[in-house]
């Protein structure tokens, strides 16, 4: 491949040059705000790609990135313009990182190219045959599946998730094959950095209220993405999702449809319920392919397998293989996350922030554990989305027993009492809806609560893509503290997979 500059859109940011795709010798790279989740999953990618990193973060580095360091990684706590290696190819920063920075300043001043978190992943995709995974829902989950299935195939991809597997802790690793698995995110237009020859559009809802000032703005922006899948590729979209169909006419390649009925190319039949998952078989244009055993639960969970399933088989994965693969899916964390137990009560965490997830979570924890209570913590994201979907947010609630709402988690939004005000507006939703909700205001005090309300027997289930799985490190830290010497407890109790964070004490 010769020598020609990526583009990447932007007029502030200096291409990065071809070269740092193919070169054979070993390339660096810094990253600014390496500690956050996207970020800390392009250091472990790279690494395993072969490039020499250094990063720096305000935060002390998670365990991910310590054992990057083990293996060379130099990280340094805090900004400054001397952690930049005066060599290094090229600065890489995260979202949150402004171009204020003293390390992008020195990067700049240096003629350094600086790229963003998703225009590195596109550099990296240059000369790889892309897999995107785009959709409202389901990217994370789908985009894992199919990098396991690919990986078990012994195709050797590269790959890069929103959420790390719950067996391995990576949610990214780079592997000797041209194939690129990449989650492929709409907010910010970020996933118009990729030119895929795989892609694919789960589905397409309001979502970014941010971002898109109308449905039809995010429908174009799908549209946009699909327009740039490679005429040689193809394009899997959800065929009961009328957006994504729209989106999906813009795609030059040749679009496959998934769904629930036989209309579709790809679709799911004879579902059923096993101890641990969900059993289905799945058929590629009226011929049976195979029957997938899922470890998962959930209706949900088989689109994305479904998805996974068929994008693996068009690459060229045999049938027998993606049996296999599924089969042994551990799951990735945030996703119906089983934590463990404490005094009998089941915990569980999920990613949810939007209606039609909230639902299909709850839908799946009624499939799990029947007529158990089911006891909700809800922290609503962003005052714009609550806000845009308060009616739908008001009736996606009806599976759980009770539900406590705390504080809209107002990430990148400046507010002042919409957190609270905006979160007790759906506390009364809920309650004209004959759903029983009580409003917390914070997550301490939601802590003291559960530990008054909640009984052995209870699943009690957080959701949010905020902080509100912190709850779990609460109720850790209060019964510590708490316990005096002369109570006993009883033997502590994680389930399989999950966080050791999270382990409560039983009590006796």
């Amino acid at each position: 491949m010769a020598d020609e500059p990526f583009e990447t859109g932007a007029a502030d940011v200096i291409p990065l040059p071809g070269r740092l795709t193919t070169e054979p010798k070993p390339l660096s790279a810094h990253l600014v705000g390496v500690c956050g989740s996207g970020m800390r999953g392009l250091a472990e990618l790279m690494h395993g790609l072969g490039w020499n990193l250094s990063g720096s973060d305000l935060n002390p580095p998670p365990e991910s990135i310590q054992s990057l360091m083990r293996r060379g990684f130099a990280f340094h706590q805090g900004h400054a313009a001397e952690h930049v290696p005066p060599n290094v190819d090229v600065l890489i920063f995260s979202p949150a990182i402004p171009a204020s920075n003293s390390e992008r300043m020195i990067a700049g001043q240096r003629g350094q190219p600086e790229l963003s978190y998703t225009q590195m992943l596109g550099a990296l995709m240059h000369g790889r045959r892309g897999v995107c995974i785009a959709g409202t829902h389901g990217k994370s989950t789908t985009t894992a599946m199919t990098a396991t299935i690919l990986t078990d195939a012994g195709l050797s991809p590269s790959a890069i998730f929103g959420a790390e597997r719950c067996d391995t802790g990576c949610s990214a690793w780079g592997g000797d094959g041209d194939l690129f698995v990449v989650e492929s995110c709409e907010f910010q237009r970020s996933f118009l950095e990729f030119t895929p020859q795989y892609a694919a559009i789960l589905s397409v809802e309001p979502d970014h209220f941010d971002c898109f000032n109308t449905h039809a703005d995010m429908i174009a922006a799908f549209g946009e993405f699909a327009s740039q899948v490679r005429p040689d590729g193809l394009l899997l979209t959800r065929a009961e999702d009328a957006a994504a169909r729209v989106a999906a006419g813009k795609c030059p390649a040749p679009v496959i449809t998934f769904g629930w009925t036989m209309e579709a190319d790809w679709w799911a039949g004879d579902i059923r319920r096993t101890g641990s998952g969900t059993r289905f078989r799945a058929f590629r244009r009226g011929q049976f392919v195979t029957e997938i055993t899922l470890p998962l639960k959930g209706k949900h969970n088989v689109l994305n397998a479904l998805a996974a399933a068929a994008m693996c088989f068009e690459i060229g994965v045999s049938p027998a293989m993606i049996r296999h693969s599924l089969a042994e899916f551990p799951g990735i964390r945030r996703r119906f996350e089983e934590l463990g137990s404490w005094r009998g009560v089941t915990l569980m965490d999920d990613y949810a922030h939007h209606p039609t997830a909230v639902a299909a979570t709850l839908e799946a924890a009624r499939e799990k554990f029947g007529r158990r209570r089911l006891c909700v913590a809800f922290q609503p994201h962003q005052i714009s989305r609550t806000t845009a979907l308060m009616e739908e947010f008001s009736q996606c609630f009806h599976a759980a027993d009770c539900v406590w709402i705390t504080p809209v988690f107002a990430a990148r939004e400046c507010v002042t009492d919409e957190p609270q005000t905006v979160a007790e507006e759906l506390v009364q939703r809920l309650c004209q809806q004959h759903v029983s909700a009580e409003f917390s205001p914070s997550l301490d005090q939601l802590v003291t609560v559960l530990e008054d309300k909640l009984r052995p027997g209870d699943v009690f289930l957080t959701m949010g893509a905020g902080d509100i799985d912190q709850v779990h490190h609460a109720f850790t830290r209060r019964f510590s503290r708490d316990s005096a010497p002369q109570r006993e407890f009883g033997t502590l109790h994680l389930a399989q997979g999950g966080r050791p964070r999270t382990v409560l004490p039983h009590s006796a």
